[in-house]
C-alpha cells in the first residue's frame, strides 16, 4: 500500500478516509511463528499537511499461531489502533525520530503495518484443546500437568525403600534357625 505525494495533495483541505484490505504475507518471513495471516482490514483517516502526513489506523485481522502446549493451529484475532506520522521534510525528520521518513515521492505504508502486526504477536498462545492435554512425550522430552506430576511423585515416594533399610525388608520373612 503506497501513495504518491502528488496524489495526497488533493486531500489538503480535509481528511482522507481509509478503508482497504491489505495482504501482509511478508510478516511470515520476518517471524516464523506466524503460520498464516489473513488479509487485514485497514480503516482510518489521514490528515495531509504541507510537509507531513498524520494517519490514524485501525488494523483488524486474524493470524494463525502455534499453540504453546499442543503445537496445533490457533486463530489469534487482533485489533490495532495507531497514530503514525510521515514526513518528507529533512528538518522535521532531524528533530523527531518517531516520524517515518518518506523516501522518494511515495508514502509506503506496508512496512509500518508489518511492524505493528509483529509487535502484536504474543509470547504464548493456547488453543481450546490445550487444557484437555494431560501428558505427551517425544524423543528427549515429555510434558505432564502439575496434578499428574504430583500424583506420580506421591506414588513413587510410597513404593520407594530407603537403600540403607533395604536389608530389613526381608527380616520377618526368614524362618527361625
Amino acid at each position: 500500500m503506497k501513495w504518491s505525494i502528488n496524489q495526497l495533495q488533493r486531500y489538503r483541505q480535509g481528511d482522507m478516509p481509509l478503508d482497504e484490505v491489505v495482504n501482509l504475507d511478508s510478516v511470515k518471513k520476518r517471524n516464523p511463528e506466524i503460520r498464516s495471516i489473513k488479509p487485514i482490514q485497514v480503516t482510518g483517516s489521514c490528515k495531509i499537511g504541507p510537509r507531513d502526513i498524520t494517519c490514524r489506523f485501525r488494523l483488524e485481522g486474524t493470524m494463525i499461531l502455534p499453540c504453546s502446549r499442543t503445537w496445533e493451529d490457533v486463530d489469534y484475532p487482533f485489533v490495532i489502533e495507531s497514530v503514525e506520522q510521515f514526513s518528507w521534510d529533512e528538518t522535521v525528520l532531524a528533530t523527531n525520530d518517531e516520524i517515518h521518513p518518506v523516501v522518494g515521492d511515495f508514502v509506503v505504508l506496508t512496512p509500518v503495518f508489518e511492524e505493528l502486526v509483529l509487535l502484536e504477536v504474543p509470547l504464548q498462545v493456547f488453543g481450546a484443546n490445550a487444557d484437555k492435554m494431560k501428558q505427551a512425550d517425544g524423543k528427549g522430552w515429555s510434558y505432564v500437568t502439575d496434578e499428574e506430576y504430583n500424583a506420580r511423585l506421591l506414588e513413587e515416594q510410597k513404593t520407594k525403600v530407603d537403600p540403607r533399610l533395604a536389608g530389613l525388608a526381608n527380616f520377618f520373612d526368614k524362618q527361625d534357625e
